[in-house]
């Protein structure tokens, strides 16, 4: 008996890859909207209150539960893609993943930021968290169009 190749296993499941990869992007972005949001109400609940402990914890299971889990498969999916399509070499793949690293390191200084926050540190205003908060979309516009439209 002959199994069929990886190749041909992943050429066959290729957009059952695709579709996973757009729903957990679409999880992440949503988790990366979702973050500096709850860090700017729990910066405006009282220092050690029941509210503040509510907010550590929503953060925390948002960040455990889907934003992170989300991200780790984003990539995985999206390298196996890029494998698949044999798109290395493509402009657009270039660009989209230095995109992608940005959001990536976007998402570890969020998560850096919500253990400041745990721990009593407020170093950064409500008015810049709100502001921290266009980087996920502005950062999707972008890689939707590159991945869309292919201009490199």
């Amino acid at each position: 008996m002959t199994f069929p190749s990886l190749g041909y296993v992943l050429s066959v499941t290729y957009l059952w890859i695709k579709a996973a990869h757009l729903i957990f992007v679409i999880f992440w972005v949503a988790g990366l909207f979702m973050l500096p949001r709850y860090y700017v109400y729990h910066q405006e609940a009282a220092p050690g209150s029941p509210e503040e402990a509510r907010w550590i914890d929503r953060e925390r299971k948002l960040r455990t539960i889907i934003l992170t889990p989300a991200m780790v498969l984003v990539w995985v999916l999206g390298i196996t893609l890029a494998t698949t399509g044999g798109w290395w070499t493509a402009g657009w793949l270039h660009l989209k993943l230095l995109l992608v690293l940005g959001l990536t390191a976007y998402h570890g200084y969020m998560v850096g930021y919500g253990r400041k926050l745990a721990a009593g540190r407020r170093p950064v205003s409500g008015r810049a968290l709100r502001l921290m908060n266009e980087v996920p979309g502005i950062a999707t516009a972008a890689i939707v169009i590159l991945v869309i439209v292919k201009p490199l």
